[in-house]
């Protein structure tokens, strides 16, 4: 079922911008009205990573008027496989910064908003309600049920997908859809009502991703988006379309809503995340720099200090790179009963995997299972490399090999004892 278009049109377009438009101005569902609407329409991505790289590339060159941008991360060398809006030059930028460009490159005209940071409780509400539409491109559930809540609170329309492997899924969240439309109100909380408990879902980091598939459902982000701009087509509202990318197979669930009711308040939203944040801060685990690490593993080697080095990733990673002496302990077993048995409780531990994120849950595991001198190596085996490519760090000739001695703690051979694989 349509729905009445959500944006009014510009008077006008530009030359510039009737000559690059035309092919899809000769649409005729959409034609000039519907591309004057799209111009003056104001659509903010969350995240210029593998879902907001291309949903950016189809919303300029769709002639899209105003695009927003929040990312606080900058540009990597693992981010070029997905994400496309991003060049090898680029690594090390600001991702808004390297994503406006090639917006603008595509769309001079376009006015393009850079919001560098990072979308919390506080700033929410403020971000999101100056935009029509809503493309929700992060990468993890307290976000994204923020981003929810905060759409439903407001009134907005939020684009929803998710990639992990070779699945995905789409689809269009709506609290309070036009009372023409004929829809019923729904929204995240209606397909996922809570957040998954920490690490019970792995990200992209842990599990991989195809570049590919994030290509997909990123262009099928900005259709939707197009689609409640200007009026045309069913959006899927109350549908989520599932892929399966190594069977070729594209499915369609409904989904039942449960209207405005469910939806909460701008001030509930605040409440809530603030809650989770202070949770979140409460349980947060001591930090170990780079230089802190080499420290106190200089200091073991002296044998005036004592402690462990856990690497929770999985063994293909571990594969890749790794640091010296430390044993390898997935975190998918490490919250095991066996797993945590095979830990040692009298001697500290020091827990690192990618970049911070599943040590960190990791810590959080262990300190309810008892363990009381847990700490996370800052910015993990990325920092770790950053520091032997830098000759601060040596390798696994250095001077602490007497450590890692085959059957020796903190080995991976150790861990194949243990029934961990290595």
């Amino acid at each position: 079922m349509a729905i009445s278009p959500l944006v009014e049109p510009v008077a006008r377009l530009s030359p510039a911008e009737s000559v690059r438009t035309a092919r899809q101005r000769r649409l005729p569902q959409l034609n000039e009205l519907g591309q004057r609407r799209l111009a003056n329409a104001r659509v903010l991505v969350l995240g210029a990573g593998g879902l907001g790289s291309p949903a950016l590339l189809y919303l300029a060159a769709a002639g899209v008027g105003t695009i927003g941008i929040v990312d606080a991360d900058d540009v990597e060398p693992s981010n070029l496989q997905r994400q496309i809006v991003h060049g090898q030059a680029d690594v090390g930028r600001p991702k808004v910064d390297s994503a406006a460009e090639k917006v603008l490159a595509i769309a001079p005209e376009a006015v393009v908003v850079r919001h560098p940071e990072r979308l919390v409780a506080a700033n929410a509400a403020e971000i999101i309600g100056g935009y029509d539409v809503v493309i929700d491109g992060t990468d993890n559930f307290p976000t994204r049920f923020l981003v929810n809540d905060t759409c439903a609170a407001l009134g907005l329309p939020l684009v929803w997908a998710s990639v992990l492997r070779f699945d995905a899924q789409l689809s269009v969240f709506w609290a309070t859809p036009p009372a023409d439309s004929g829809l019923t109100g729904v929204h995240l909380r209606d397909l996922f009502p809570t957040p998954p408990a920490e690490g019970e879902v792995p990200n992209c980091a842990e599990a991989g991703v195809l570049g590919a598939l994030c290509g997909q459902i990123g262009s099928l982000m900005a259709t939707e988006t197009i689609k409640l701009i200007t009026g045309i087509g069913t959006p899927m509202i109350g549908r989520v379309l599932v892929i399966d990318a190594l069977s070729g197979r594209f499915s369609e669930i409904p989904l039942a809503g449960t209207g405005i009711a469910a939806a909460p308040t701008p001030a509930e939203v605040a409440a809530s995340a603030a809650a989770d944040a202070a949770a979140e801060t409460a349980a947060d685990s001591p930090e170990v720099s780079t230089a802190e690490l080499l420290a106190r593993l200089d200091a073991r080697a002296l044998g005036t200090d004592d402690f462990e080095v856990l690497d929770v990733r999985e063994p293909s990673e571990h594969a890749e790179s790794s640091i010296p002496t430390a044993r390898l302990l997935p975190f998918g077993d490490l919250v095991t009963p066996a797993g945590q048995s095979s830990l040692p409780r009298d001697r500290a531990l020091v827990l690192h995997c990618q970049a911070g994120g599943r040590a960190t849950r990791a810590a959080a595991a262990l300190r309810a299972a008892g363990f009381t001198d847990v700490s996370v190596f800052t910015g993990g085996i990325e920092a770790w490399n950053d520091a032997v490519a830098a000759g601060d760090a040596p390798g696994l000739g250095s001077k602490w090999a007497a450590d890692a001695a085959p059957g020796s703690p903190g080995t991976p051979d150790a861990a194949v004892a243990a029934g961990t694989p290595a």
